[in-house]
């Protein structure tokens, strides 16, 4: 297996009446899991941008970024594929949820908000999310695995 650098993305921790927004993780119903809206860095643009950008482009929303709550990494064994994500609160400026709102690269398909309590009930990653965005202080979510 041919070992590649690890992929960098940012994701956006947006709480909104003490609920957090999520969105699929996968595209096409493949999976139940959700995860922070976000995605890939490009060169050549700050942090906050891309996040900006990607968050956007997912759900709409227009928002600004804050400081960063959250370092996980996760890689696929099989393919060689290692991600690296840094977490940023985030407020939303602009912008609402939508049914109709289209993600142009057709992966997101599904937005919504979550309370705490709700989140016990459904699959998402990483696994210290709920201590990132209701917690204090800057976390770190060792390696493991991709789940689908």
């Amino acid at each position: 297996m041919k070992t590649r650098s690890p992929r960098l993305a940012v994701r956006a921790l947006i709480v909104a009446d003490d609920q957090l927004l999520l969105v699929n993780a996968y595209p096409g119903g493949k999976s139940d899991l959700w995860c922070a809206p976000g995605g890939g860095v490009e060169a050549g643009s700050s942090l906050p941008a891309n996040l900006a950008r990607e968050v956007e482009e997912e759900t709409g929303l227009q928002i600004e970024v804050g400081e960063p709550v959250l370092v996980n990494e996760f890689h696929d064994p099989k393919s060689g594929f290692h991600q690296v994500e840094l977490f940023f609160r985030a407020e939303i400026v602009a912008g609402q949820i939508r049914q109709d709102w289209a993600d142009p690269e057709g992966v997101v398909t599904e937005r919504r908000f979550f309370s705490r309590e709700e989140m016990a009930t459904i699959r998402f990653k990483p696994d210290g999310l709920v201590r990132a965005v209701w917690g204090e202080g800057i976390f770190y979510d060792p390696l493991e695995e991709i789940v689908g």
